[in-house]
Formats: C-alpha cells, sequence, structure tokens
C-alpha cells in the first residue's frame, strides 16, 4: 500500500519546509476564532495553575519540606509556574514548541496524565466506569468494545498509549467482571490505540517539528492505511480472544 501510494514527484529540501538557521522571537497572534477563547483567556490557567499549587502546598503541609521535594513535585512546580508566568495557555504551549519542538507535546502531556491518573484511581471513578462497560457488553462482545472505545479515544487524545495508565483500573476490572483473559485485553488496547496515530501521527511528533511538516499533509495517507487496518484489527482482536481462557488475577 505504501510503495502504491507513494507519490511521483513531491521531493522537498529543507528551505522548502522553512527551515532555517535563525530563531525569532514571535508575538502572540491575535485570536481569530471563537474556539480559541480558552487558549487565549487568562481564567484557564488561573484555575490549573491554582490547583497545582494547591495540591504542592498540601503535599508540603502532609509531608514536610525536604520529604515532599521530589522529582515529581519540582516538575509540577516548574510546569505551573511556566504556565502562570506566560499567562495564557497559548504564550506557553508556543513556547515549550519553540524550544523544544521535538519533545514539545511529550513533555505537556505527560504531567497532566499523571494527575488524572490520581483522579481516577484515588476515586470511586474507575469502578463506576468498570460497572458502565460491564452493563451493555459481554464475555464474546467486549473485545471489540475495548477496540471501538481504544480507537475512538485515541482519535482525540493522541498519546501514543501512554493513557493507557488512567483507563487501566476500569478496563481491567470490567475484564475481570466478564471473564476475559487481561493480557490479551491489555494488547487489544494496545493494538487498537495505534489506529488513530494513522490519523493523529503522534509517533511523527519529532519529524513534524524538525521538518515543520503539517499532519494534514500526512493525514491522506494516514486515512487510507487506517480505513483497511481498522476493519483487520477488529476481527483479529475478536478472533484471537476466543483462544484465550481467563486466568484470574494472583494478588500476593
Amino acid at each position: 500500500m505504501a510503495y502504491f501510494s507513494t507519490p511521483a514527484s513531491s521531493t522537498k529540501d529543507a528551505e522548502s519546509f522553512g527551515v532555517t538557521d535563525g530563531l525569532e522571537v514571535k508575538k502572540l497572534e491575535e485570536r481569530k476564532t471563537p474556539a480559541e477563547w480558552l487558549e487565549y483567556a487568562p481564567a484557564l490557567t488561573i484555575v490549573v495553575g491554582a490547583l497545582g499549587l494547591a495540591y504542592i502546598a498540601q503535599v508540603l503541609a502532609v509531608k514536610g519540606p525536604l520529604a515532599a521535594l521530589d522529582l515529581n513535585t519540582y516538575n509540577l512546580l516548574f510546569l505551573m509556574m511556566g504556565l502562570l508566568l506566560h499567562w495564557r495557555p497559548r504564550s506557553f504551549v508556543r513556547a515549550v514548541n519553540d524550544s523544544v519542538p521535538a519533545t514539545a507535546g511529550v513533555l505537556i502531556q505527560f504531567p497532566f496524565y499523571g494527575g488524572i491518573f490520581g483522579i481516577i484511581t484515588y476515586s470511586t471513578l474507575a469502578a463506576k466506569l468498570a460497572r458502565f462497560f460491564v452493563s451493555f457488553s459481554s464475555t464474546n462482545s467486549y473485545p471489540i468494545l475495548v477496540s471501538i472505545y481504544s480507537a475512538l479515544l485515541g482519535m482525540f487524545v493522541p498519546s501514543g498509549g501512554s493513557k493507557w495508565i488512567i483507563e487501566a483500573p476500569y478496563v481491567l476490572q470490567a475484564a475481570k467482571d466478564l471473564h476475559v483473559n487481561l493480557g490479551w485485553v491489555v494488547q487489544i488496547y494496545n493494538t487498537s490505540e495505534a489506529l488513530p496515530n494513522l490519523i493523529n501521527p503522534f509517533w511523527m511528533l519529532p519529524l513534524l517539528g524538525l521538518l515543520k511538516v503539517k499532519a494534514r499533509d500526512l493525514i491522506g495517507y494516514g486515512m487510507l492505511y487506517f480505513m483497511v487496518n481498522f476493519v483487520l484489527v477488529l476481527f483479529f482482536m475478536w478472533l484471537l480472544a476466543r483462544t484465550f481462557t481467563y486466568v484470574p488475577p494472583v494478588i500476593p
């Protein structure tokens, strides 16, 4: 498919992608659409920054200054202070992207994934979400449900699989309740989550940043591969799930 879909003449050099040696200090462009309001509004910065700093204050009060000053606390502190000093989310994201274009998305996304994981794990949300999955699926249909769920969520939250840390508690709990092999559920999630990366090319962040290529330059080819592989993945995830028996987890 890749061989036959390759365009005959599409060779471009670095200059055609706008790659230059200079570094310009850019001004924040004006908001053009209503959808960009949150990106330019300090309100979102204030809410997120206040929550982050309040958590740090709570950790310091409970554990003490010395015990609380670990790598996670430092990372959160720097992230919140950078966000507040930029005042507008758009300015902060742009500054990170200009500084480390190849890994900007990872540096910003992963700390927030950790926070969401804590909220889900240490509350009743995981149990409620697990019951929700069990309510309309069976042992045979659960593999297909997980495949579709993982692919759809990955379409809107491309993460290269890292958001599994958030969803594992309730996805695996539902698998336990339905007696579906837990190891195969992990594989189903991982394989299906990779499908939308053909449309949201998270795996190409370094190349997109270095060559300043837009995702829209690749989405046509990715969509072709996505449509073929989506059908194949659904079928094989369901078919191979029937070859695994359920093994209860062993709690030491």
